[in-house]
């Protein structure tokens, strides 16, 4: 496992020098959707990712964001997002992360879990059965156990049913909170859970690689997660991530 996990550190940071060398440089657009946006550096901070794992095991499978299934039919099969938070990235707005998860092909248990923000300068990670840790340190969830301490993110999907769903999911909880965040980061958002920075994370359309590693990262900090199949797009995830101390559940 250590080898596995040497190998997700190594692939984040090396990934994280590539896209924090080009923040607030002239970015190549692939593709300009209403509510996202597809940066050529998405796929190069792929490639770096695939380059590395698979130099390191070609039987390896690779899930990402950008390339889709890649690599051989080994029993470990990668989960990476290469910039998770593209649009903030896009627009110089500093909050974004590599997130790299490995998990048994066969059996789906996850293994591990890296999460990298270059900006910051931090980097969480976690492998099966041990403690998760931030730049080496241990950490755990927040003791926060009301809705009336709590922070809480909410995230904005992409497509008008998502932003309908997520509006009125917003205002049950927004009332009841002490504040509430958008920082456009899934993978930053289940970070933060798992180190005590923010107590839960709401969000209608989630895919897999946004979050795998995060919800590792969280449930082993002592958190909680539920996923189910999103209401309004197929094939993606409605997910909510807490401390598991909130009583979070009435509002969703």
């Amino acid at each position: 496992m250590s080898d596995l996990l040497s190998i997700a550190l190594d692939a984040a940071t090396q990934a994280g020098q590539l896209i924090k060398s080009n923040f607030g440089s002239d970015l190549t657009v692939n593709e300009m959707q209403r509510h996202d946006i597809k940066l050529e550096l998405d796929v190069r901070s792929q490639k770096l990712i695939t380059e590395i794992i698979l130099k390191n095991d070609p039987t390896h499978a690779i899930l990402g964001e950008e390339e889709g299934d890649l690599g051989g039919d080994g029993e470990v099969e990668w989960i990476v997002d290469p910039i998770d938070g593209t649009v903030n990235y896009y627009f110089n707005i500093p909050h974004f992360c590599v997130s790299i998860a490995a998990r048994n092909r066969q059996t789906k248990e996850m293994l591990l879990g890296v999460i990298h923000d270059p900006m910051q300068n931090e980097t969480w990670s976690v492998v099966k059965g041990g403690q998760p840790m931030l730049n080496g340190k241990p950490i755990a969830v927040s003791p926060r156990a009301t809705m009336a301490e709590a922070v809480v993110t909410v995230g904005f999907s992409k497509s008008k049913s998502a932003l309908d769903a997520g509006f009125e999911r917003y205002k049950r909880i927004a009332y009841d909170v002490r504040k509430t965040r958008m920082l456009g980061s899934a993978a930053l958002a289940l970070a933060y859970i798992a180190c005590g920075r923010l107590d839960a994370y709401v969000e209608e359309q989630i895919s897999l690689w946004d979050i795998a590693a995060g919800v590792m990262l969280v449930e082993a900090a002592g958190g909680k997660v539920s996923t189910s199949p999103s209401t309004v797009k197929p094939g993606t995830m409605f997910i909510c991530a807490s401390n598991g101390k909130l009583p979070i559940e009435p509002y969703l």
